[in-house]
């Protein structure tokens, strides 16, 4: 999902503006605008243009915990719905221990500096003093900061909330982000693993390898799926030793994200090529960057992409598999090159649910319609958007595994409700994760911590503090008609980074080859922890610890 365009058509505008309020009222002032007074308010007080119209707190409270209105409310019975509900009792959770620095973060970066100015005018006669104040303390709330929770402790007695203005942060906020950003300071502390000695590796896994890399472009045809499928293969000239190289050496495919294409991994098939590996780079016809933009202006992301392109994009690499097994013994360049029954999937975004649905996930339809009926809104990230695209299949289960696939790397994958809550729990061998705490299109803790949890297998997941969604991108891929809501970290800033990942990509590959020992150590928190910088703290871990579990567990209910 790189070159995201994410546009709001008239009908998702539509909304009525009470909804709007509400919704916004609930994601972004239980996000803190809370401060302790002796001045507890009363009322709430709901303003568009010329109408105005008061509700004691006392009864949305009642409400909020019974559901049941009282007789005087009744009149707003289409108005406070159990939708509503919900919303009023959402929190969220922030470690007090971590409290400080998630404010800290917040209010530097340009999303919370929003997000305040937003309040700022949602709430008339707020300061940006006071509102930043109110955030500090209300984050140190013991059941955490809630709509209602707000309301008690602000300190006037009525509160004036501007629907017009309210309802533009409930179209502009993405909640999603916000709540890998509560999540992100917990993480930095949590996953972070004290380490005894200095890591001091015998060599660099991150470093260029020495055998020469050739490259050549195939164009593939599946005449059954009327599909032509280009492909960009990596290989090393060898140094005499080749012919021994595939019996031994996975096939890595690398399969892109939304919107980009084959050259989006072009510096890491490089690099694995360098070293002896062959990589094939695939493009996925219907869901590159020229598909994307021959479109028409849909109304919204689910309407992007075609849904059958969650069945056809696993089934692309199948059908390149069937292909590269028949050249190998077809006289050239490339024969005898394609150990096609040991495979490597990598997949960024898109790719990466494409890699996991190869490997095992079994996609669940039920819940990917479950939550798009009921629970996807303006607020939701784009992903949460994208993957509704697949909701139109009339599937209740997709099965697309691939047993030639015996291991897999994903790169801030788009996973949200695709293989529901226990679809990866199938998936029992090797996976790597990468998840971005500052990626706002396929959010951290829906896409990628909580997805890590159900895997059964051997897994490892890299965590980059303040990553976003395109960090680990070929410095030299175009971005020149990228359209991302927020701003992306690439290049010279996010380069250790990309060196871990040529490093931790290289090791993990190298698990199935004799070499796997030699390479090991490269899998650790040591490794990923000795590239860290203060800009961008790295982490790499092979379980979750029991306060992140907790803190899973308490936002999944």
């Amino acid at each position: 999902m790189a070159n995201m365009h994410f546009r709001l058509g008239r009908q998702q505008r539509k909304i009525s503006w009470v909804q709007g309020l509400l919704c916004s009222m609930t994601i972004a002032l239980s996000w803190g605008v809370a401060m302790p007074s002796t001045l507890a308010a009363q009322k709430v007080t709901i303003k568009l243009g010329p109408f105005q119209q008061s509700i004691a707190i006392a009864d949305l409270e009642t409400f909020a915990k019974t559901g049941k209105l009282p007789q005087h409310l009744q009149i707003f019975g289409n108005l406070l719905t159990p939708q509503v509900r919900e919303l009023l009792n959402r929190r969220l959770e922030v470690d007090p221990a971590v409290a400080d620095k998630f404010f800290v973060d917040l209010v530097r970066s340009p999303q919370g500096q929003q997000l305040i100015a937003s309040l700022g005018v949602a709430i008339p006669g707020s300061t940006v003093e006071g509102l930043q104040a109110a955030l500090n303390l209300s984050l140190r709330q013991v059941n955490g900061l809630s709509f209602v929770g707000f309301l008690r402790a602000y300190p006037e007695e009525n509160v004036t909330v501007d629907a017009t203005q309210a309802l533009q942060i409930a179209i502009g906020l993405n909640a999603n982000y916000l709540q890998s950003q509560a999540l992100s300071a917990l993480l930095e502390r949590d996953l972070f693993v004290k380490n005894t000695t200095a890591f001091q590796p015998s060599f660099d896994p991150a470093a260029i390898g020495k055998q020469v890399v050739q490259q050549q472009t195939l164009t593939l045809q599946d005449q059954q799926r009327k599909r032509i499928i280009p492909v960009d293969i990596y290989w090393s000239q060898g140094d005499g030793r080749w012919r021994s190289l595939p019996k031994v050496s996975p096939l890595v495919v690398l399969s892109h994200g939304f919107g980009a294409n084959r050259k989006f991994f072009g510096y890491l098939a490089r690099h694995l090529a360098s070293h002896g590996i062959t990589v094939a780079a695939i493009e996925h016809p219907d869901s590159q960057v020229n598909s994307v933009k021959k479109s028409s202006q849909p109304e919204n992301l689910a309407q992007l992409l075609a849904p059958k392109e969650f069945i056809e994009r696993p089934k692309d690499i199948s059908f390149l598999l069937n292909e590269l097994a028949k050249r190998n013994n077809q006289p050239g360049q490339l024969q005898g090159k394609f150990h096609t029954e040991n495979v490597t999937v990598i997949g960024h975004s898109l790719g990466g649910y494409t890699a996991l649905a190869l490997l095992g996930g079994e996609v669940d339809l039920e819940a990917v319609r479950q939550f798009c009926k009921n629970s996807l809104s303006l607020n939701e990230s784009p992903g949460d958007w994208l993957q509704c695209a697949a909701a139109p299949l009339t599937e209740k289960k997709l099965q697309l595994k691939d047993e030639r696939v015996k291991s897999a790397i994903a790169f801030n994958p788009l996973i949200g409700k695709l293989f529901g809550n226990k679809g990866l729990t199938q998936v029992t061998k090797p996976v790597l994760f990468l998840t971005g705490t500052e990626d706002s299109l396929t959010p951290a803790f829906k896409h990628q911590i909580a997805p890590f949890a159900q895997l059964r297998g051997d897994k490892y997941l890299v965590t980059a503090i303040g990553g976003t969604h395109l960090s680990i991108s070929d410095p030299t891929y175009s971005m020149s008609t990228v359209t991302t809501i927020v701003k992306e970290k690439r290049g010279e800033e996010t380069n250790s980074l990309r060196q871990l990942t040529r490093g931790v990509t290289l090791a993990f590959v190298k698990q199935s080859t004799p070499e796997a020992k030699i390479y090991q150590p490269f899998l650790t928190s040591a490794y990923a922890q000795s590239l860290s910088t203060s800009q961008l703290p790295l982490r790499l871990n092979s379980d979750l610890p029991g306060s992140i579990k907790t803190w899973l567990s308490l936002a999944a209910n």
